[in-house]
């Protein structure tokens, strides 16, 4: 399936649309100036099994990358598929060790 994913701003959010422009998902997120926090992912039911899922999170992760952007992926999608795809966990945001102490 023709599909590509486009970062919507405006929307908060990615999406993915086929060849016809139809609308199969989307992924949303927060933003700030080092961190995105993916938060909810939704693949139209007429698309699940497609691929579209992954299609969408490969092609925001592949968005994010060039933009120096750490990734917090609270969705459970978005988070076990980069545990499947290693070559994208060093985008994943990493929480500085505490120095505090009693």
């Amino acid at each position: 399936m023709d599909v590509t994913v486009t970062d919507a701003p405006g929307n908060k959010r990615y999406e993915a649309r086929t060849g016809k422009g139809e609308l199969a998902g989307f992924a949303e997120y927060t933003l700030t100036d080092e961190l995105i926090v993916f938060t909810h992912t939704v693949v139209d039911p007429a698309f699940e099994g497609k691929g579209v899922g992954g299609t969408l999170v490969r092609g925001a992760l592949d968005d994010v990358r060039p933009r120096g952007l750490a990734v917090l992926p609270l969705c459970p999608f978005v988070k076990g598929w980069i545990q499947r795809h290693p070559e994208y966990t060093d985008l994943v945001y990493q929480a500085r060790e505490s120095r505090v102490t009693d």
